[in-house]
């Protein structure tokens, strides 16, 4: 079995998921842009356990067809929040 970040390596790349593709984040009324690469980078950053949850929601969303960049988008406004605490 390949490792976490060769799969979701994969999994971008089989979406045809551009990294440098960028979104914004309204946070109280300040504008933040973060690449879905970026955020792709905290999650290959994070922990052994929050990288199993991270797959099986993925692989969720994906199986029902659902749109995976709104969970990449999720992901990102948390990081922000994090970052602000």
């Amino acid at each position: 079995m390949t490792n976490f970040n060769e799969w979701l390596d994969t999994f971008v790349e089989e979406k045809n998921i551009d990294i440098h593709d960028t979104f914004e984040i309204d946070r109280n009324g300040s504008f933040n842009i973060i690449s879905y690469g970026a955020i792709l980078d905290h999650i290959k950053a994070t922990t052994k356990e929050e990288k199993a949850k991270i797959k099986n929601i993925i692989v969720h969303i994906d199986f029902n067809n659902g749109n995976v960049l709104d969970f990449f988008r999720h992901l990102g406004q948390a990081l922000i929040e994090r970052s602000e605490a």
